[in-house]
């Protein structure tokens, strides 16, 4: 199934807004600063999903050996249940990666659901050696554009400042205008 859609890359403002039901993915080279980021900003804690709480749960319930199997299954499962419900789902990848997001923004588009991107970038200094290629060319990509191949239709790039001006992520329609 081909993911392309028109995507639009989005400006930095203090209050995000996005449909009930979204996929939101958020991917940051630096784990401690995506947590932060989304426990400050994200109300509803369940629909916050990462491999790390899967593996968490299933950490002396599921053999060694099968823990990373187990939380990919169990992830993808959650995603797909929310997002059947039409509620809305908050994922934090491990990686930056096309392959880290494709499987959940493939869900979301046979579902139909819409499926939103957040990049929150950090100093060279948070960025592991092996991570940077990586976040250089989702940096290029996302700033040329060119998410909407992988099924984006809203990309949005955050560092320095502009990630400690957003002091909202929503999920809610706009506000009606009363004619």
């Amino acid at each position: 199934m081909d993911l392309s859609v028109h995507s639009r890359v989005l400006k930095p403002i203090d209050r995000l807004r996005y449909s009930p039901g979204s996929l939101l993915v958020v991917v940051s080279p630096s784990t401690e600063e995506r947590e932060r980021f989304l426990n400050r900003l994200v109300t509803d804690r369940a629909s916050l999903l990462s491999l790390e709480k899967v593996r968490g749960l299933l950490a002396g319930k599921v053999a060694e050996a099968d823990i990373e199997t187990r939380a990919q299954e169990l992830l993808g499962a959650a995603v797909r249940k929310r997002l059947e419900n039409r509620e809305t789902v908050v994922l934090g990848p491990d990686g930056l990666g096309v392959a880290e997001r494709e499987g959940f923004v493939r869900i979301a588009a046979e579902l139909k659901r819409p499926r939103h991107l957040i990049l929150l970038d950090t100093a060279r200094d948070q960025v592991r050696d092996e991570d940077l290629s990586e976040l250089n060319e989702l940096r290029r990509r996302l700033d040329a554009g060119e998410l909407g191949a992988e099924g984006f239709q809203t990309v949005l790039r955050l560092g320095g400042s502009s990630a400690s001006e957003v002091n909202r992520i929503l999920f809610r329609p706009p506000p009606r205008e009363d004619d």
